[in-house]
């Protein structure tokens, strides 16, 4: 009996050598010399064993993150950070897989069906952060708005991944610097500013506005 290993290996191969998905189960199976079976006992289609890879890629990290001593003593961009500082080292090995499967499964519009198990559990860790960063002070509570703080971290996961795969700088560099850039100003708006100050004193002024007509002031 194939184990589920070697049948993603053999799927991993077959696209990087034929820059597509294979013809049927069928015609897979029997190059693998495997009961067709076999297949069906771990996956539904080419594209589970594709969306099993992202999820667990992601899955991964966000565990091998938790496990650290140090985690719980990041604020919540130096953990979103974090994530995907790692996130990307651990593609590197997998990048002509990561390449293959962003760009066959492209959409403009919408989140590629391979990324759907990935952006779950992408986003239950975002909004486990975001909500601690919340809570601690760390980053400003605005009404309808910090609902969507998960929201914009995805956007920047998407930017990311997307920057990534067509990175050609040495090491990845300019990667590095736009997770950087990217998460610290998306942070950079979450957090409090002299816009909540003026908002503030606009609902104080909105609650007191006959204020001076009840102390007798007149300008």
């Amino acid at each position: 009996m194939a184990t589920v290993q070697q049948i993603r290996s053999a799927y991993i191969d077959y696209v990087l050598t034929n820059n597509e998905q294979p013809k049927s189960v069928y015609s897979f199976v029997k190059k693998l010399k495997i009961p067709e079976a076999d297949f069906y006992q771990f996956y539904t289609s080419f594209e589970s064993i594709e969306k099993t890879i992202w999820f667990e890629l992601t899955s991964e990290t966000i565990s091998a993150l938790k496990a650290q001593e140090v985690w719980p003593q990041y604020s919540a961009r130096e953990k979103i950070l974090a994530f995907f500082y790692s996130y990307v080292e651990r593609m590197k090995s997998d990048r002509s897989f990561i390449i293959y499967s962003l760009k066959s499964h492209k959409d403009k519009f919408t989140t590629p069906a391979v990324l759907s198990g990935a952006k779950s559990i992408f986003q239950n860790f975002a909004d486990e952060i975001i909500n601690d960063g919340l809570e601690s002070g760390e980053l400003a509570e605005r009404r309808f708005l910090s609902k969507r703080y998960k929201d914009a971290v995805w956007l920047q996961y998407a930017f990311i991944l997307n920057f990534w795969i067509n990175d050609d700088s040495v090491e990845f560099e300019k990667t590095d610097e736009a997770i950087e850039k990217g998460i610290n100003v998306t942070f950079d708006l979450f957090q409090h500013s002299p816009i909540d100050n003026l908002l503030e004193y606009g609902k104080f002024l909105s609650r007191n506005g006959n204020l001076k007509e009840r102390m007798g002031f007149s300008i």
